[in-house]
């Protein structure tokens, strides 16, 4: 297939692309500012350049800014909004508007959102959270709205914490874990719904090829575990303590609003499509999963 991805430098991006080409497959991507690429595009002033000698067959877009690496400050809530809703709706009439349109888009999402439901299980029958997150993820995935009317299978990847030692929540905590600084954060009972970067790429590999899958997606291990638990595994997976918890108005004071959401909150998500599809986890436990991701 030609696939066309955006956002093909990220920590996902990256893995899907070499995976995908290993599989055959011919991968053009979006590139900004760069006139002279097949593909190039300028979301925010909603302007993207396609070959024509080149029919697509599937897009994924992964664009987006990080929700996690600054304070939410009113700007920076529109930034994170913007980037994906810009992006995101400027692909989509794009491809609906083409003689010869692609058979699949996938879009990322995030199971943000569900919101901070608890301990209770989610999935995609489950209905919307009320705080930023789910504000985040709704309007995101209604920017795809021109795609309604089409015959193109839209799919939204609600992906959770992707575990990698490159980037990410991961990456973050393992500088002060394998110091033997690390421990819970908060109560440790909000859950965190996790997915290993292998099974990631498989999965969207997976609903590439499967054309019984539309609409929202989880990305995640079936096993969602707390924050206690996770802290604890990644802590013996480095023969390290997990002794040292940062209490909750730490969360609170460091980080505000996007700690108090991304730290002190959580979901127990499970990823209903892909089992009831027949998609089968490498790593549905987490200790194997952190084996692999710290290889």
């Amino acid at each position: 297939m030609n696939i066309l991805i955006s956002g093909a430098t990220g920590l996902v991006g990256t893995a899907l692309t070499s995976h995908l080409r290993s599989q055959g497959h011919s991968i053009h991507t979006l590139q900004r500012n760069n006139s002279g690429a097949p593909f190039s595009w300028q979301p925010d002033k909603k302007q993207i350049v396609l070959d024509p000698s080149i029919n697509i067959d599937a897009v994924i877009n992964l664009n987006g800014v990080n929700i996690g690496d600054k304070p939410w400050s009113p700007q920076r809530k529109l930034d994170i909004i913007k980037s994906r809703v810009d992006s995101t709706s400027l692909l989509a009439d794009t491809m609906a508007a083409l003689p010869n349109p692609p058979k699949v888009f996938i879009n990322a999402s995030a199971i943000g959102f569900y919101g901070n439901s608890g301990s209770t299980a989610v999935d995609e029958s489950s209905s919307a959270g009320t705080d930023f997150l789910t504000e985040i993820v709704s309007t995101w995935e209604k920017a795809a709205n021109a795609l309604e009317t089409t015959s193109i299978r839209t799919v939204f990847i609600r992906s959770g914490v992707v575990l990698s030692k490159e980037a990410g929540a991961l990456q973050k905590m393992l500088l002060p874990f394998k110091l033997g600084l690390g421990g819970r954060v908060g109560s440790g009972k909000q859950f965190m719904s996790w997915i290993a970067l292998e099974d990631e790429v498989r999965a969207i590999d997976f609903i590439l090829n499967n054309s019984n899958i539309k609409g929202p997606v989880n990305l995640t291990s079936p096993n969602a575990v707390t924050n206690k638990f996770f802290t604890k595994t990644l802590a013996s997976c480095l023969n390290r303590p997990s002794i040292f918890p940062m209490p909750e108005f730490i969360v609170k004071l460091l980080f505000g609003e996007m700690g108090e959401m991304l730290l002190l909150g959580g979901a127990n998500v499970k990823p209903t499509v892909l089992l009831k599809n027949g998609f089968e986890f490498k790593y549905p436990e987490l200790d194997k999963a952190f084996q692999a991701a710290l290889k």
